[in-house]
């Protein structure tokens, strides 16, 4: 469920960085003030009736922050004219004042002092991404007041911005480098490596919390790293409460309605440790985004997609085409969170649309193509005036619509030469497959892609009841490196087995279950209709279509049943016990009965005084899972707390993100509006980075097989 207009996480961060970009004074625009789709004006902001150009400078982490919620016209429309890597050779712009947006860094602190020697900039306005430690802000002042340069800046701001936002309601902290899951759960991860990794997590939350306005509730399992971090949070916003001059959570605005300070007027923060439930990491899904995301390289709302320059000879390589899949885009909007094949559906019906729309146009005006309409001087002048107005409209959205048939075009490819749809298939019945089925899966040969092969022996592995011996388990691992895969991880989900089934809860509704196979039928029905127009579009969109083009038909015959089943993911199920536990299962509310309770609001629910990471994460499960021995008791819930339900939550978890479970979040949202709950339901979801099945195999799981081997 989309979150209302400037109520989501990512309009509150537009909101702050056009502020920044406005040179931290507050942007009020009139009504005859003309803006576009992100909120912001067309034109320059004026000072004394002077436009204000600027230049803007950010690191690696300022620019993933603003990619994927500004274009560049954004930036131009609110005076940027230029923007600039840190690190890169920038020219002297002496006439010109400048804004950074970086983080607090000895080395982005020492390019702002040579910047300000060499007298690049009139002036400088310096927004660091996270509260800068005062050692660092001594030595930078000391610094500016050698080289005699501290007239130079302007405004020095903390602004709490160092979280990227690729979705309304979905975020990340861009950790990938730190490689949480294997740095917290190593035993060769050092204690200062580990300080650094959580600290790093705690100053994200912060910031989201600050961004959205409000104080949560803190949840989470004791006995692992979740734990520390809402500990060192529960402290952090307790002692900016009590302590700070200027609070950022005084002067917000509660729920209309609602008492201020009380509980349920607040959302809970929901902090989970990635063993959870491995299983979403290494899942096929079968929903748009998660196909995107998981076949194409990705990185923040741009996809990389390669296509052979000749399928029939691959020694002439491969053209790499990216696109942006921007907050803008109606299609994406729309079909993200939907299974693949309502949206090749929806696009045929999306063209259809189109297409009638521009020949009502065309035949108003008299000329034959629509692309004719700008030159054409005989058509009279209302319609024309008419046909003009509605011409940008109609081009972006055909451009829109061609983007996503060259998207849906290169995902049907990987279908048909991965089989995607026989994997997404298995793993949705995957706990009834048996062992001696899951062997001749793999020693199937079926041209893929070995990796496949490898992901769903581990998700069958930890999802079935049955004992695997140890002759068993080696002929498993035989028959993966004789289909090519490589078996470095499967030492570490071996070992790590026992406590993620701990976990793990997902379930399949009785609601769906019923209507399930008339459902997939209805659809399929609709579908055939539609296939061989869809290979028609192909064409006519230019869309190299060769041998894809006359398996379109089998290939969409073929996923007819495989349309997903209506199941809750693990994290959906403790988000609902959390939230609505009058509605949720008595499984779900075992499992979370026990969580701690934080709220840095209250004098009572303290929670314990934060520990060092290794001291609450010792244990005999890798990484100090849950059921570990070591952790301190923390604040355990009141019954009337456990029970007291939220409307608002934000979930975060520690070790990498999935979009399965982003999306699945997003559907339960979704199904109790529809349901008919009084109260509707908003779930953020965010991960210390957002990482495909394929990067956590890698980069870290292979790295803990390879330590324990």
């Amino acid at each position: 469920m989309a979150a209302a207009r400037g109520n989501a996480l990512r309009d509150k961060q537009i909101l702050s960085i056009r502020k920044i970009l406005n040179l931290n004074e507050a942007l009020e625009l009139s009504e005859s003030d003309e803006v576009n789709a992100n909120g912001l004006p067309v034109a320059p902001i004026l000072k004394d009736g002077t436009p204000i150009w600027k230049v803007l400078v950010f690191d690696d982490l300022g620019r993933d922050v603003i990619s994927p919620v500004l274009q560049v016209s954004d930036l131009r429309s609110l005076g940027v004219t230029m923007h600039m890597h840190i690190s890169a050779n920038r020219a002297k712009i002496p006439d010109v004042p400048a804004i950074y947006l970086v983080e607090p860094t000895p080395a982005n602190l020492e390019a702002i002092t040579r910047d300000l020697k060499n007298g690049l900039y009139s002036s400088v306005y310096v927004n660091f991404l996270s509260s800068i430690p005062r050692p660092l802000l001594e030595d930078f002042a000391a610094q500016t007041a050698l080289t005699e340069t501290s007239e130079q800046i302007a405004q020095i701001y903390d602004q709490y911005l160092n979280f990227i936002v690729t979705e309304p309601d979905l975020f990340s902290l861009g950790m990938q480098k730190q490689h949480t899951y294997w740095a917290l759960n190593s035993a060769k991860t050092n204690d200062e490596e580990l300080d650094r990794v959580v600290d790093r997590i705690v100053s994200g939350l912060f910031s989201v919390v600050v961004t959205l306005g409000v104080i949560p509730v803190i949840r989470c399992p004791k006995g692992a790293a979740a734990e520390v971090i809402a500990q060192r949070l529960d402290r952090k916003l307790r002692d900016h409460v009590l302590n700070s001059k200027d609070n950022l959570f005084s002067s917000q605005s509660r729920t209309p309605g609602v008492a201020a300070g009380t509980p349920t007027s607040r959302p809970v923060l929901i902090i989970l440790d990635r063993n959870v439930d491995l299983i979403p990491m290494l899942s096929h899904s079968w929903t748009y985004q998660s196909l995107c995301f998981d076949v194409f390289r990705s990185e923040l709302n741009r996809i990389t997609i390669e296509t052979p320059v000749d399928s029939n000879n691959p020694a002439k390589g491969t053209t790499k085409k990216s696109y942006d899949l921007a907050a803008n885009d109606f299609f994406w909007a729309k079909n993200a969170c939907l299974p693949f094949p309502q949206v090749a559906e929806d696009i045929d019906a999306e063209l259809t649309k189109y297409k009638e729309e521009a020949e009502a146009i065309t035949k108003k005006t008299g000329v034959t193509d629509f692309e004719d309409l700008q030159n054409d001087t005989s058509a009279s002048a209302q319609h024309l005036k008419a046909a003009i107005t509605l011409l940008p409209e109609l081009r972006e959205r055909k451009a829109t619509l061609d983007m996503h048939m060259n998207i849906l075009a290169a995902i049907l490819q990987e279908i048909q030469n991965r089989k995607l749809d026989n994997y997404f298939q298995l793993e949705e019945e995957v706990a009834k497959q048996t062992k001696a089925q899951i062997l001749e899966m793999i020693r199937t040969d079926d041209k893929g892609q070995p990796t496949d092969k490898l992901r769903l022996f581990i998700i069958w592995f930890l999802s079935t009841e049955q004992d695997v011996s140890r002759p068993e388990w080696q002929q498993f691992e035989e028959a993966l490196v004789g289909a090519g895969c490589d078996k470095t991880c499967l030492a570490y989900i071996r070992q790590v087995r026992a406590t993620t089934k701990m976990t793990q809860l997902t379930t399949i509704s009785n609601q769906q279950s019923t209507g399930q196979q008339s459902g997939s039928s209805d659809l399929f029905n609709r579908f055939s209709a539609i296939s061989t127009r869809l290979t028609d579009r192909l064409k006519e969109t230019g869309v190299p279509t060769n041998a894809l083009s006359s398996n379109v038909a089998s290939l969409l015959g073929g996923i007819k049943n495989f349309l997903p089943v209506d199941r809750d993911l693990t994290v959906t199920k403790i988000t609902e016990s959390i939230m609505d536990p009058s509605a949720a299962s008595s499984s779900a509310i075992a499992k979370t009965e026990h969580y701690l309770y934080f709220d840095p609001r209250s004098a009572n629910a303290r929670g314990t005084m934060p520990q060092p990471v290794r001291a609450a994460t010792q244990g005999g499960a890798p990484g100090g899972l849950p059921g570990g021995p070591g952790g301190a008791p923390g604040m355990g819930a009141s019954f009337g707390q456990r029970r007291q339900g939220f409307s608002e939550a934000l979930v975060f978890m520690v070790g990498g993100g999935s979009m399965d479970e982003y999306g699945n979040l997003q559907e339960w949202a979704a199904r109790g509006a529809t349901s008919g709950d009084k109260v509707k339901k908003r779930v953020l979801y965010g991960a210390s980075e957002l990482i495909n099945a394929g990067q956590f195999i890698t980069e870290e799981l292979n790295r803990l097989g390879k330590e324990i081997s």
